[in-house]
């Protein structure tokens, strides 16, 4: 199934060197959103607690800064990119996101994934184990969320978590779909597969390497008795915004060949523009002709 290709916006939770040690999103919001975010289908922010390069870098928590752009920005998707597994407990996590879901009027998908930086874990004092558990923990917080949007009062016992009468009102309506970040072949894309509504990929650079991937994530899909078509396909690009035609034409040849390629949604890293002029153009040259095809 081909879909009209989405747009989501990336924005930056970090300061650094480049932004002055300035939270990127917090001047966004007014600088950059309101101009980019008419032309955008979703808004996405990832889920750290301190900087990469430095730690002393800021890091806004993903989670009250999602809600604070959710009440600010009324019209787009909302999602994380994506929520590190072991950092909210699952029935806790299951509560936020229908509150969230329920406040922003249904805009709201739970972006999650099974974590994947060690070192943040230890700093905070959470477990971290091999790849396999955290997916398997991952499968377990999904199940539980899926429970607690729609059931008055669910009970679960899995191998890591368990909840006894979990009621979690008011239940969402419609509840959150889930959108899982994986890329790994033996685990990830399986799962992916047999549980999730989106999947946000990150970007293959061989064609090859992509149509394997998306072929495991529709075979298992299959194999859960899904429709793989049901599955959104999410990649996230980091790319420079366009300041010519060229650049223009540039980036609507590579995003029509992902497209065609099974890719929908594209969530589009920008980092820091310092002006809405590309965002515009970007609008204007790359985003309109592609979804008019």
């Amino acid at each position: 199934m081909t879909r009209t290709p989405r747009f989501g916006w990336l924005s930056p939770a970090i300061g650094n060197r480049f932004s002055g040690r300035r939270p990127i999103v917090v001047d966004q919001d007014t600088a950059i959103l309101p101009t980019a975010l008419p032309h955008f289908d979703s808004l996405w922010l990832a889920d750290h607690f301190y900087g990469m390069d430095t730690p002393t870098d800021p890091f806004m928590e993903a989670w009250t800064t999602l809600t604070w752009l959710a009440a600010r920005h009324e019209r787009v998707e909302l999602c994380h990119h994506v929520l590190g597994v072991g950092y909210r407990y699952p029935p806790l996590l299951a509560k936020m996101a229908a509150t969230l879901q329920h406040l922003s009027g249904g805009r709201f998908v739970l972006g999650i994934g099974a974590g994947w930086r060690a070192d943040e874990y230890a700093a905070y004092g959470y477990d971290f184990p091999k790849p396999s558990v955290r997916f398997a923990q991952l499968e377990e917080a999904v199940t539980i969320c899926r429970l607690m949007w729609t059931q008055d009062s669910p009970s679960y016992e899995g191998r890591y978590y368990r909840i006894d009468g979990a009621a979690a009102p008011p239940m969402p309506d419609p509840p959150p779909r889930v959108c899982i970040g994986a890329a790994g072949e033996k685990i990830g894309l399986p799962l992916v597969g047999r549980i999730a509504d989106v999947w946000n990929a990150p970007p293959a650079r061989e064609a090859a390497d992509w149509d394997r991937r998306l072929g495991i994530v529709r075979r298992a899909a299959e194999g859960a008795g899904r429709d793989p078509d049901g599955i959104e396909v999410t990649v996230t690009l980091e790319r420079a915004l366009p300041e010519s035609d060229d650049d223009s034409a540039r980036l609507v040849d590579e995003l029509s060949a992902r497209h065609a390629q099974g890719a929908d949604h594209f969530v589009m890293d920008f980092g820091n523009p310092a002006s809405t002029e590309p965002v515009l153009r970007f609008a204007e040259q790359v985003i309109a002709p592609l979804r008019a095809g």
